[in-house]
């Protein structure tokens, strides 16, 4: 089963906050320095001088600009983090509160790509 709904299989091990390379006590401001270092570095922009490596910078921007959809909103995170803690092989957890956590993380995933796709500016070519 996948935790961190939105990402491959092979991105399953890799939190928010690795993504963006801060600790899980970071403050809102060093997620916000921390998200624009990387975005400036990812931006899809800076690589299409470089084509072998554009579908890998747009690839990290969007989990860039996901984890960071996330992490910055208190709310948001604190699912987010509350998901990170929840063990799916402890059978004394509550059913109900899996669902409602699976279902939380869904739709912060969601939200993250409509942002994305909302805000994506037009390619002409």
């Amino acid at each position: 089963m996948e935790w961190f709904v939105g990402m491959n299989s092979d991105q399953s091990s890799t939190s928010y906050y690795n993504v963006l390379g801060v600790d899980k006590n970071s403050s809102v401001t060093d997620i916000r320095n921390a998200y624009r270092r990387l975005a400036m570095q990812w931006h899809p922009d800076r690589w299409t001088r470089t084509p072998s490596l554009l579908g890998e910078a747009k690839r990290k921007f969007q989990q860039i600009q996901e984890a960071y959809s996330v992490l910055s909103d208190e709310g948001k995170r604190t699912m987010y983090d509350a998901a990170l803690c929840y063990d799916p092989d402890d059978e004394t957890e509550d059913e109900g509160l899996t669902d409602f956590v699976q279902e939380m993380l869904s739709l912060m995933a969601n939200v993250g790509r409509e942002y994305f796709f909302l805000n994506k500016p037009l390619e002409l070519g």
